[in-house]
This record gives structure tokens, C-alpha cells and sequence, in this order.
């Protein structure tokens, strides 16, 4: 049975694990899942983005955590909390994101998983101020923020999407 560091009825929060590295491989490599981001992962960024979320939680307690569905044990993305330390007005942070494989998609899983590290952003891990970033494009990512009850503070010019023309900037949620 896999531990759990955050629990909802329907999903587990946890650390990675190496049987996490083909399913998020295949979807950093997933152009719908991508779209908000500049690119795609290869396999070699995908692995090294498992290896800092994992000293990320070791440092701290806390991450963008892998999901799994609890009916069936299947990891499904990641929703978390991460430190960001990027130039902006807004940085340093602790950032919540969520990334999900598509076949999860509009189930609610990202919602309940934020809702959930956001109710144990405070108790739990002693954080005082979340913040969400999404791309101006991110439709559904700004639809989760909204519906945990976060309310746009601003807007940002983040590096990874300078002269990027899919993307004009980035908004800013606390």
C-alpha cells in the first residue's frame, strides 16, 4: 500500500516514485497536455524534473506530488506546491500547479487536489501565501484557480514564454 501525504476521497498525494517515470514521460511528450507550456519534455527533462521535485520534498515537505486515482491505483500527473524563485514582482513564492494526464481530464481531479494542498498549505507545511501562475491562454488551468478561491492579483512576464507569440503573459492568482 502506497503512503499518502495528502488525501482526498478520491486521490493520493505522495512523493515520486520510479514507477512514475514512463506515464509522466509520456505525458510531457503529450502536445495537448503541453499546450500551455513552451514545449515538449524529452525523457531526460522529464527525469530530472522528477529528481528536483524529489530534493524539492526532501528540503522542504512539500511538492508538485504525483497523484494517483485511488479506485485504481493509476498515477494520473501532479498537483502541488513548489517554491519559485524566477525574477518578478511576484517571486519568491510558493507556487500551486497541477499538471494531469489528458484521459484524467475534466473529472475535477485538479480541483479537489489543489483544494486539497491548499487547506494544508498552512497547517501542515507552515506556507502563508500561495500563489498560481498560468499562461494568459490556460483557460482551464484559470478555471481551477478560480474554483479553489483564488483571485487574480496581477500579471507576469515569465521567462520560459518570453517571445513565445502563443502566449502574451502569464496571470497571477493568490
Amino acid at each position: 500500500m502506497r503512503s499518502y501525504v495528502l488525501q482526498t476521497p478520491r486521490l493520493g498525494l505522495r512523493s515520486w516514485l520510479p514507477s512514475d517515470e514512463a506515464p509522466f514521460i509520456e505525458m510531457g511528450q503529450d502536445e495537448a497536455v503541453m499546450a500551455h507550456f513552451p514545449g515538449l519534455l524529452s525523457a531526460d527533462d522529464t527525469l530530472a524534473m522528477i529528481q528536483r521535485l524529489n530534493n524539492h520534498f526532501n528540503t522542504y515537505g512539500y511538492t508538485y506530488f504525483a497523484v494517483d486515482e485511488l479506485s485504481s491505483g493509476n498515477f494520473i500527473g501532479f498537483t502541488g506546491l513548489a517554491n519559485q524563485t524566477w525574477e518578478s514582482e511576484f517571486t519568491p513564492c510558493v507556487d500551486i500547479g497541477w499538471r494531469l494526464h489528458r484521459s484524467s481530464w475534466g473529472n475535477g481531479y485538479a480541483t479537489e487536489a489543489a483544494e486539497a494542498c491548499l487547506k494544508a498549505a498552512g497547517p501542515q507545511f507552515g506556507i502563508q501565501q500561495v500563489i498560481a501562475f498560468a499562461t494568459n491562454t490556460n483557460l482551464p488551468s484559470i478555471n481551477v484557480m478560480k474554483k479553489i478561491g483564488m483571485q487574480q492579483i496581477g500579471t507576469v512576464q515569465h521567462p520560459h514564454i518570453l517571445n513565445d507569440d502563443r502566449f502574451d503573459h502569464c496571470v497571477v492568482y493568490r
